[in-house]
């Protein structure tokens, strides 16, 4: 594995190489996206599926009884998770991806205490379908802003950030 290079992730590290992007997990977040995940997105996208059924019917049932208040709370959290879904659907978690088949490479940079930094990859499977794979960086408790700038570095050497 020489010409590689690596960079912490929010459950594990990238290893870029010359033909190949690796996202390995590691530890104790990386275990439990493991378990929780898997290579694939739809178990994920089917427990927020069921659970959007429920807050909208408690919705319903509450707009029933006459709470305003809690109908609409349940119902627009339900329409936000029915949202999630349906925009998580060109979604992927592959472990593996290939160079050559990348398309675009974008950052997108943290907002301080709500969001942290990744990339997001648009690259085509092995059935020809553009996929979204996210990068999720290190948040601000784990050296955030360094691993960021490390991370930035290397996909700028490598040529890959920004790719259009």
């Amino acid at each position: 594995m020489e010409n590689e290079k690596t960079f912490k992730t929010k459950t594990g590290y990238c290893h870029i190489l010359p033909d190949k992007i690796i996202l390995t997990r590691d530890g104790i977040i990386g275990n439990v996206a493991k378990v929780t995940v898997g290579n694939n997105i739809s178990r994920i996208l089917i427990i927020y599926g069921g659970l959007s059924i429920v807050l909208l019917y408690f919705a319903f049932t509450n707009y029933q009884d006459g709470k305003t208040f809690p109908a609409i709370l349940f119902g627009a959290i339900g329409i936000f998770l029915i949202y999630g879904i349906f925009s998580s659907l060109n979604n992927s978690a592959t472990p593996i991806i290939e160079r050559n088949k990348i398309k675009s490479v974008n950052l997108k940079k943290a907002i301080f205490g709500l969001t942290r930094s990744r990339f997001e990859v648009k690259f085509e499977d092995e059935n020809g379908k553009m996929k979204k794979r996210l990068i999720m960086l290190p948040g601000s408790m784990n050296k955030g802003q360094t691993e960021t700038e490390k991370a930035i570095e290397i996909m700028t050497a490598e040529n890959l950030l920004g790719r259009k």
